[in-house]
């Protein structure tokens, strides 16, 4: 086996993150890798608290929520059964959400040099293998969120999820990581398989 991999997806909400990561979780697997899915935020105690900032039960401005996201990066990295540990154990580690969302989100609506700064200078925070952008159109994405009959979070809004959407693409494009965009438009195995294309140079 290739050593392990620390592969995230991104997109804006209702892009389908959670499907295709649970997809390529169960291909890697059945081609004889040991994987582990994680998510950001995490189920530390900050990231109980951005959950709730997220739902609007605990109003947070962008800089305190760009803060805590970054506290909450550095747990999901070097904490109990985070990154490097999963890693160092050769399992590969899948990601829902990673820095790219901080910078597109909370970049979006306070600093972003800060926000970037914060993020990438960071010594416990490493850059992935692969970063899976799924692209959708936001009205797309919303008329699957609102499918799903779930509470919306405070982001879910087409106006807001275009900026975000716009953000991504110039994040993508200022940083030196291995990104690739997915047309997220399909059926969940259409999909997969691009994803799985993007995936497969790795292996």
């Amino acid at each position: 086996m290739s050593k392990p991999l620390f592969i995230v997806f991104e997109g804006i909400d209702g892009c389908g993150k959670s499907t295709q990561l649970r997809m390529l979780c169960d291909k890697l697997t059945t081609i004889g890798r040991s994987v582990v899915a994680t998510a950001e935020p995490t189920d530390s105690k900050t990231g109980r608290m951005l959950r709730e900032a997220l739902s609007g039960k605990d109003a947070r401005s962008a800089t305190e929520m760009a803060a805590l996201f970054t506290l909450d990066r550095i747990h999901h990295n070097v904490g109990a059964g985070g990154i490097a540990e999963t890693l160092a154990a050769g399992k590969d580690m899948i990601s829902d959400r990673y820095y790219y969302s901080s910078l597109a989100y909370q970049g979006s609506l306070t600093d972003y040099e800060w926000v970037r700064r914060m993020n990438c200078d960071c010594p416990d925070i490493r850059k992935p293998d692969l970063c899976i952008f799924l692209d959708m159109e936001p009205k797309a994405a919303l008329a699957r969120v609102g499918k799903r009959g779930e509470v919306t979070e405070i982001y879910e809004k087409e106006e807001t999820l275009t900026l975000f959407r716009k953000t991504f693409h110039r994040v993508f494009a200022s940083l030196d990581d291995n990104v690739a965009v997915v047309d997220a438009d399909g059926t969940p195995d259409e999909v997969a398989a691009r994803v799985f294309a993007a995936v497969s140079p790795l292996l």
